[in-house]
């Protein structure tokens, strides 16, 4: 299938292929689809099916502890207007402020000898080291308390926190620069059963209050629906079914995504 280019959208992968270093095969082959403005699309899939490597193309950055970038070895990425093949690492660099990028389990990525509060300005003063601090104080506190956390954590360090309130930590950190795209991987892996829905809904509301648009990782359908537009579903590199839940579970046209359907009949 090929995605038609559109001034609209805020991702478009057209026959894109993404690899790593000297592996000879590729993560993602051949793969085509669009994010449209505002839009929320859901990708799932089994494990080493490509999902976590066209996160971090299409996030363009690395969080700490995360392999070298993939590499485009084929085809077209574009990301809020930005064509990413051939790019400089400066064009990238400025692109990335525009991104939110919440890396999987990135609760754990917060910085320890920092305060919840500095974790989250931190991207801040990252761009700007004469950034306001009492603004972007308020600014902390504004996300700290859309995420349902109370104001009293920002003086807490990340290890006082549970791993449910550091992810919704490392989610604020990820929109403190009102970020265009938020590319979220697998926001509730490793999470209590009974925390994942309620984050989850924290990305749905922040999104519709906020506008950006979003690209979220996950790993169980019945989760994603709720919040997504469209899904794609990935496997060994390949999107294999891709368009509204409801149509792509109603229709499926490989065997996983058969699988999918009767998982959630």
């Amino acid at each position: 299938m090929s995605a038609r280019p559109s001034t609209e959208a805020a991702v478009l992968a057209d026959d894109l292929t993404l690899g790593y270093g000297r592996d000879e095969t590729p993560a993602i082959n051949g793969v085509s689809f669009q994010l449209a403005r505002g839009e929320t699309l859901g990708v799932i899939g089994e494990a080493g099916s490509g999902k976590t490597t066209l996160a971090r193309a299409i996030a363009t950055q690395t969080a700490p502890g995360e392999r070298e970038a993939p590499e485009i070895r084929g085809g077209r990425l574009v990301v809020l207007g930005q064509e990413l093949r051939g790019t400089s690492a400066r064009v990238r660099d400025r692109l990335a402020l525009r991104v939110g990028y919440l890396p999987q389990d990135g609760g754990s990525s917060l910085q320890p000898p920092l305060t919840v509060g500095e974790n989250v300005a931190e991207p801040i003063f990252q761009r700007d080291k004469h950034f306001d601090r009492v603004e972007a104080g308020a600014a902390v506190a504004t996300l700290v308390d859309a995420v349902r956390l109370p104001l009293s954590v920002m003086e807490k360090f990340p290890h006082e926190l549970s791993r449910g309130q550091r992810q919704r930590i490392a989610l604020a950190r990820s929109l403190v620069l009102e970020p265009e795209l938020l590319v979220a991987d697998d926001p509730t892996m490793g999470v209590d059963v009974l925390v994942r829905g309620p984050i989850l809904q924290v990305v749905a509301e922040l999104q519709r209050e906020l506008g950006f648009s979003a690209l979220i990782v996950g790993h169980d359908l019945r989760e994603l629906r709720t919040i997504v537009d469209r899904i794609a579903v990935l496997h060994a590199g390949l999107i294999v079914g891709y368009g509204p839940v409801d149509e792509v579970l109603a229709t499926p046209l490989h065997e996983y995504v058969r699988t999918l359907a009767g998982l959630h009949a």
